[in-house]
């Protein structure tokens, strides 16, 4: 697990620019739906609902690129970015079996890099291992 604490500037650099990405859905929310999940909806909600989603989830990717840079705010950035990706995770699982081969790239990812944020807070609980 050492190599994650020596490694998790470019693991947050590498995943956050990743998540970032998810701006298109703010950008044009009917593609990005269905660039992530082979669906759309109608209706002047999503304008609202799909821009605001991917807003945040493009801001948790700034954070993370952020932490990147800040070891201090490292813990605090990592924990809400596995919060908000094992919740996206669990909806897919829960309620969205139908989307999960269109979504599956990006469970994968969210899962790998929540795998990867636990290692990290684990190994660095003394507070030693932010650098």
């Amino acid at each position: 697990m050492s190599w994650i604490v020596t490694k998790i500037k470019w693991i947050m650099l590498v995943s956050g620019v990743l998540t970032c990405t998810m701006i298109y859905a703010f950008i044009a929310p009917q593609a990005a739906l269905q660039t992530n999940f082979g669906a759309s909806i109608d209706g002047p909600l999503v304008q609202i609902v799909v821009r605001n989603w991917g807003a945040l989830i493009a801001l948790v990717g700034a954070m993370l690129i952020y932490g990147a840079y800040a070891p201090i705010h490292r813990r605090l950035i990592l924990t809400v970015a596995s919060v908000s990706k094992v919740i996206f995770i669990s909806l897919i699982l829960i309620h969205g079996s139908q989307f999960l081969s269109v979504a599956a790239p990006a469970l994968l990812f969210d899962t790998l890099v929540v795998i990867l944020y636990v290692l990290f807070l684990i190994s660095s609980r003394d507070g030693k291992a932010s650098s």
